[in-house]
């Protein structure tokens, strides 16, 4: 199957789900191969890396459709209200315990911020902010980590792209929580 055709039906795969596909179905609903499917992806992410209102985010061995991160100011104002009136200071410690530690246990979650987390991260879970998995270290326990859900409300493209701490403290609209 050529390139173009392969493209074609991984943006609509990915624009119909709206949630992630991993890889490996994409190329077995298309029937080529892997390696196939991830090139498309490369020319994709490509193409809309410059004046494009979308973007394809891969996380692990899945994909998904995100607005562009140059959109995010006008995107975060759709979305304000649902992140900043909604969630709890708690919550939003949570949020970024995940986002920086994680994959991390509800135990080393808790250890950092010295408090019961299993309400707020249920609560995390239910908003589609965080996502659960296995614990391959221990299978009584669970994993948490941010989902492609957070990455789209801040606009993001990749978990790398998050602010380091340095860069986040100079913030002014940030409170300095090290000094409090």
């Amino acid at each position: 199957m050529e390139i173009e055709k392969i493209k074609s039906i991984i943006e609509s795969i990915l624009f119909m789900s709206g949630e992630p596909v991993k890889i490996s179905r994409i190329a077995k609903i298309t029937g080529v191969e892997i390696p196939q499917v991830e090139n498309a992806v490369m020319v994709l992410q490509g193409e809309y890396s410059t004046n494009r209102g979308v973007i394809i985010i891969q996380k692990e061995d899945s994909l998904q459709m995100a607005t562009a991160p140059e959109n995010s100011e006008i995107i975060s104002e759709l979305v304000k209200s649902e992140i900043q009136e909604n969630l709890s200071k708690a919550a939003l410690e949570v949020l970024s315990i995940v986002a920086y530690r994680g994959p991390i246990s509800r135990i080393n979650i808790e250890a950092i911020r010295g408090v019961n987390c299993t309400f707020t991260l249920r609560n995390l879970l239910m908003r589609g902010l965080l996502e659960r998995v296995d614990n391959p270290s221990d299978n009584r326990s669970y994993l948490y980590k941010i989902s492609f859900d957070f990455l789209k409300k801040l606009g993001l493209d990749s978990v790398s792209k998050l602010p380091d701490f340095e860069t986040l403290s100079q913030d002014p609209r940030i409170e300095n929580v090290v000094e409090s």
